[in-house]
């Protein structure tokens, strides 16, 4: 195949997600959009009209033979419809988490080796300016780290039948956690070592065995330590819903949003508004040697832009044969310290990785 053809597509699951991931490889020239998959009939954007929304996605690989499937349904399908397109033939763009099980997701990765293809997972930030330099600058400033970071989310109406939906599979620490949990091991390359996870079920909507909020603890070989907290609920408070925080000896760098936005508006999930970058040096005096900075982020990426984003790295990842093994390793891990925070949630106990 040239440079130049572009790479079919089967887009599997027609959610929020998904149909931002079919809008991104439809405006593509990259790419041509072969099938599109759901359970049932969705409503479709501008731009997606004229496909038709078939019902089997195995039907879609057998009879479309697709370059690559992007697979955006729920979590508990993810690691079978990955390894089914990859052993079809396929690179495979699959939505975080991986899959439910560690040993699911490692089944995937394994796939992906085996086959020869590419897997690309749907970590978002990664592709984020903000969030990009986020890391940079809290790696710049060296461990041990303290990360705290939550995304608590007062839904109510289509947004809390969704999370609702969700949480029959998937716990919000474990949904949310994975990318907050990736951004940590993006910033320390220390190997994550012990778990501890504590959760509530704040509604009777919520099945018994399933809680809509949870916190998890997590502690690092190299000293580090980090917190990430999810709640999803009409019963949610707006006051904490967004702490994105690294600190370290050196000083920290942190996310700060306007009073006022929302947090079941998708968007405010990426936009960051502005860095703070605090310097821990003192003078003679013992007071601070510089102001803290502010970093604007005007003019950043919306969702849909980065979406767009997420797949032309796979395209270039495709195209350039880019090596994804730290991408995949540190997907397993981030799943396997949230599996293990849902564990501990579940037992009481502290789990060792």
């Amino acid at each position: 195949m040239s440079d130049k053809t572009p790479l079919r597509v089967v887009v599997a699951g027609l959610g929020n997600m998904g149909r931002s991931h079919a809008l991104a490889y439809h405006t593509n020239p990259g790419f041509e959009i072969a099938a599109l998959v759901n359970r049932s009939d969705v409503p479709l954007p501008d731009g997606l009209g004229g496909y038709g929304i078939r019902r089997s996605f195995d039907d879609a690989l057998r009879d479309e033979k697709p370059d690559v499937a992007a697979i955006a349904t729920y979590s508990d399908s993810h690691a079978d419809y990955a390894v089914r397109a990859f052993e079809a033939g396929c690179h495979v763009f699959v939505e975080k988490p991986l899959a439910t099980t560690v040993a699911d997701a490692q089944r995937v990765v394994d796939a992906a080796k085996a086959n020869g293809r590419k897997l690309v997972i749907g970590y978002i930030l990664r592709h984020h300016p903000s969030w990009m330099r986020l890391i940079a600058e809290a790696r710049k400033l060296g461990g041990p780290y303290v990360f705290r970071m939550n995304l608590n989310q007062q839904s109510s109406g289509h947004t809390w039948d969704t999370h609702k939906q969700l949480m029959r599979t998937t716990s919000p620490i474990v949904d949310c956690g994975v990318h907050y949990l990736d951004v940590m091991l993006q910033i320390t390359d220390a190997r994550p070592i012990e778990v501890r996870g504590m959760g509530v079920r704040l509604s009777d909507e919520v099945a018994p065995s399933m809680y809509n909020y949870g916190h998890l603890q997590v502690l690092f070989e190299d000293g580090s330590v980090g917190w990430y907290e999810a709640g999803w609920g009409p019963m949610i408070s707006e006051t904490a819903f967004f702490v994105k925080d690294v600190m370290s000896p050196k000083g920290c760098v942190s996310i700060v949003m306007k009073e006022g936005v929302k947090s079941d508006d998708i968007d405010t999930h990426t936009k960051t508004s502005t860095i703070r970058l605090h310097s821990a040096a003192t003078g003679p005096d013992g007071k601070f040697a510089k102001e803290d900075q502010l970093l604007s982020m005007e003019g950043e990426p919306g969702h849909q832009e980065l979406c767009d984003l997420e797949q032309a790295f796979l395209l270039k990842a495709i195209r350039e044969n880019i090596d994804l093994t730290r991408h995949m390793d540190d997907a397993v891990k981030s799943l396997a310290v949230c599996l293990a925070a849902d564990e501990s949630v579940r037992s009481g106990n502290t789990v060792k990785l």
